[in-house]
């Protein structure tokens, strides 16, 4: 009957524990002001929020590259950033389960036994030798211990932990979204520069024939040291760009083998003679939905809600503890027989401890705390203002690439046009072979201005879908 009252106590102590108040703020998650449209161009629409869009989103396949796709796949796999932001990740969550534990009893046994030589008188347990009597004892014991979470240290502790963790897992997705990006950003810039690499070839071999040319006719009198001397600095001009291209083209296949976990030595990309740039069309209008499934802005927010939580930790300090403890066990002269019950032992007793003067500490822990979450609000707002900046800056690139691309798109077509009256009045005998290698130049170096800002427009897509957490396509941005 006794033990039943008991076990009806303690089970009565930890609903108490589990359902009881909690001091301390309850976390809201700070208000801010957002715009209605964005100033670059594209309308800002009201939508619900989709936290886990990053971590589900397959953006890239909007490039339609294959090979593009094989890179980030291999980057996920091998990643030394991502492989470490995984473990940070696995870290948080021990956090969380080492936080759960503190709700729970602690239970304890153990077994001992002694023998040893004594000077006392001899008893049941003893044996007489020379020297004195032969002692020997045997006990095992059960014990517990438990403090009763009646003012929410502990759920406050979890609470704080799990939005640590839940930070964590941003900051993985953004870590995952970051190296993706840079992927991506390598791979459209070396195929950038295997198109310069071309047509700077290209340029080369035409600009010596034309040097070739002016050297014979200034040999024969009829083209002056200037123009030799002209002719010589275009073709040494292409040749020092040349080795530009190819030295940047080296280092970003360089830096994508880091990106994919393996040693610069260990990896190549062929170079592709041609390539067609095909990034996924800007939407017209973005719903505001986006900025909140950003990997940056997600974690901040849950750093708010963990020092929101770490508050309530400190506030428990002022309220007493109330420990719990039981033990029960038998103790006797020999294994044999331990468990009889004469021999058992038992004690159980509450112990009740408060903090009478601490000289401020526990007030300071509590302006701490409080400091600690105002600054994670500046910190998250100031999160979203520099996401709002970073969407504007990309979208402000895209527009103006675009009409850049527009522009030297028709630059290059009036240009073939011109080549091609140029090879026709040659065939007719008007035009020399000097001239036609001339406007060849020059629609060389005006195809080459159309595929580098049309590398940039590509890469500038990428940017823009870091920007806003991984994409802005339908099915990805409703998780369907």
């Amino acid at each position: 009957m006794m033990m039943g009252r008991r076990a009806a106590y303690l089970v009565l102590l930890l609903s108490l524990s589990i359902s009881g108040c909690m001091v301390g703020p309850d976390y809201r998650k700070p208000p801010i002001a957002l715009p209605q449209t964005f100033k670059e161009g594209a309308q800002w629409q009201r939508a619900a929020a989709n936290p886990q869009g990053a971590l589900d989103s397959q953006w890239w396949l909007d490039y339609h590259d294959p090979t593009l796709n094989d890179l980030m796949l291999r980057a996920a796999r091998a990643n030394q950033s991502i492989v470490a932001a995984e473990a940070a990740y696995r870290l948080a969550q021990a956090q969380v389960a080492s936080s759960r534990a503190g709700l729970w009893p602690t239970v304890t046994a153990g077994l001992s036994g002694s023998r040893g030589v004594g000077r006392s008188g001899g008893t049941a347990s003893t044996t007489s030798t020379s020297s004195g009597s032969v002692e020997q004892s045997v006990s095992a014991t059960l014990g517990a211990s438990w403090e009763p979470d009646l003012w929410g240290l502990v759920r406050r502790g979890i609470e704080s932990s799990q939005a640590s963790a839940q930070a964590s897992d941003a900051l993985l997705a953004g870590v995952r979204l970051s190296i993706g990006g840079s992927v991506a950003g390598n791979y459209f810039g070396i195929r950038q520069l295997d198109m310069d690499i071309r047509l700077l070839e290209q340029q080369q071999r035409i600009n010596q024939q034309l040097l070739d040319m002016i050297q014979t006719e200034y040999t024969q009198g009829t083209a002056s040291n200037d123009q030799l001397l002209l002719a010589q600095d275009e073709l040494t001009r292409v040749v020092a760009a040349l080795q530009t291209s190819q030295r940047s083209r080296e280092q970003f296949e360089h830096a994508l083998a880091v990106l994919l976990g393996v040693a610069p030595a260990q990896f190549s990309l062929a170079p592709l003679d041609s390539f067609a740039f095909n990034p996924p069309a800007t939407p017209l209008s973005l719903p505001s939905g986006l900025l909140q499934r950003r990997p940056d802005v997600v974690a901040a927010e849950r750093s708010v809600a963990a020092a929101n939580a770490k508050i309530g930790v400190a506030e428990a300090a002022f309220y007493p503890n109330l420990d719990l403890t039981a033990q029960a066990g038998y103790t006797g002269s020999a294994l044999g027989g331990l468990f009889s019950l004469p021999k058992r032992i038992w004690s159980v007793g509450p112990a009740l401890a408060e903090t009478l003067f601490d000289g401020g500490a526990r007030s300071a822990a509590v302006k701490a705390a409080e400091a600690s979450y105002d600054e994670e609000v500046a910190n998250y707002r100031g999160t979203v203002l520099g996401a709002l900046q970073n969407v504007e800056d990309n979208l402000s690139a895209l527009n103006h690439l675009q009409t850049q691309a527009q522009a030297y798109q028709q630059i290059y077509q009036r240009n073939q046009q011109l080549f091609g009256s140029q090879q026709a009045q040659q065939k007719a005998g008007t035009v020399s072979l000097q001239g036609v290698l001339t406007q060849q130049l020059i629609l060389l170096q005006t195809e080459q201005s159309l595929r580098d800002t049309q590398g940039q427009l590509a890469q500038g897509s990428v940017a823009l879908i870091q920007s806003l957490g991984g994409g802005w396509q339908g099915e990805r941005l409703t998780g369907k």
